[in-house]
């Protein structure tokens, strides 16, 4: 059996202790064996863009939709991908194509459960406007559009997102910081019996075992109270009663009250497509150091992609595959697995630490994490430090 050498071990304690936090942190706090990178996000890892589309509309309408692009063009510079299903009780389209072909090469857009079709139909719009030979004399893109259910604050029913939406969203999808918590398709979202949402983070594993970095976003729509955990305090047992959802008319069953996560997860180590799908069962590991057990109901679906892998599309149809090896060291290959599991904890916590209070249909509230009375259970705990 393969075991983390002595030397990494000791360089990963190093990092721990030496890092720095970073201005652009979201979380208020810091923890684990890595440094984060400079904004703390998904875009730490170069090229990878995000957008996200809000809307807030009346009383009823609490929704929206998240993009993350691996690159500017993802037709024709598609990225070595890999797709996992933790617990398929949710929808992430076109992936068996990714499992198939080994890349990804469509934007990934997350919106609620009745707007899969509309954002589908909205890529589709997108790929075409930049590339007016798909369907002639190209091929024919597969979107991948992946869904949480936010029928508790949001009238899902009206369908509010659209596929111009989508053009638009992904026409402003940027590098850099980007908001988190009641945003985008983490507007009706809840997470914990808390309000949830967007939410993401990133680490960067030391210069000897390559310097990677590793980025995640989730949304996050899934937990119960009780199960909340944050660096080993039982927030949500401390928290049992504190402020609990109100659930005027109906109290959410089946689906509604499991909810789902959408995981995604990018990188800039040279990995190919088995090795990624290695990668997104590392989430699962950070998923649960929060406290979620991945319940029937839930959808948890994972997607990781490398940026260092393209299969270059030189149009009719033609894919030339990548060049370069692949990473094959195991120190490396554990060092990115630890810092997946982690930064996929940091981006739940963001998730919750970002998102603010929101009222929606039938007047439900759901309200955000009491930030100050967590930090002092955590400080009281010893577990983080005033800064």
């Amino acid at each position: 059996m393969h075991r983390v050498s002595p030397f990494l071990l000791a360089t990963l304690i190093a990092a721990s202790l030496l890092a720095p936090l970073h201005a652009g942190a979201a979380l208020p706090f810091r923890f684990g064996a890595f440094r984060n990178g400079p904004l703390d996000a998904i875009t730490d890892v170069p090229g990878v863009m995000v957008a996200n589309l809000t809307k807030i509309e009346g009383s009823n309408i609490r929704t929206g939709a998240t993009a993350v692009l691996p690159d500017e063009d993802p037709w024709d510079e598609k990225v070595a991908a890999a797709f996992l299903a933790f617990n398929g009780n949710g929808e992430m389209t076109g992936t068996h194509w990714i499992g198939e072909s080994g890349y990804l090469e469509e934007p990934i857009v997350l919106t609620d459960t009745l707007d899969v079709g509309r954002a589908d139909d909205g890529v589709v719009s997108w790929q075409i406007r930049k590339h007016p030979q798909i369907g002639r004399t190209d091929d024919v893109p597969l979107p991948v559009v992946a869904e949480c259910d936010d029928q508790y604050l949001n009238d899902i029913q009206a369908r509010a997102v659209d596929a111009e939406d989508v053009v638009h969203l992904l026409d402003s999808a940027r590098g850099g910081q980007f908001q988190r918590g009641s945003v985008g398709a983490g507007t009706g979202m809840h997470s914990f019996g808390f309000k949830g949402g967007i939410g993401s983070a990133s680490r960067v594993v030391p210069a000897s075992v390559g310097g990677y970095t590793i980025g995640v976003l989730v949304n996050d729509n899934t937990g119960n109270r009780r199960q909340l955990n944050i660096l080993g305090v039982p927030v949500g047992e401390r928290l049992a009663s504190y402020e609990l959802p109100s659930v005027p008319h109906a109290k959410p069953r089946g689906r509604a009250a499991s909810g789902s996560i959408i995981v995604v997860i990018a990188t800039n180590a040279p990995l190919d497509s088995r090795q990624l799908h290695a990668l997104a069962l590392r989430a699962a590991l950070g998923m649960g150091r929060t406290g979620l057990d991945s319940d029937v109901g839930s959808g948890d679906l994972f997607i990781a992609f490398s940026t260092a892998r393209i299969y270059h599309h030189t149009g009719h149809f033609v894919v030339t595959a990548p060049q370069g090896a692949v990473l094959i060291d195991d120190d490396r290959l554990d060092a990115l697995y630890a810092a997946t599991a982690e930064a996929t904890q940091a981006a739940i916590y963001d998730a919750l630490f970002e998102a603010t209070t929101i009222t929606g249909q039938y007047g439900r509230t759901i309200h955000a994490l009491p930030r100050a009375r967590v930090l002092e259970m955590l400080k009281s705990a010893g577990v983080i430090h005033s800064n």
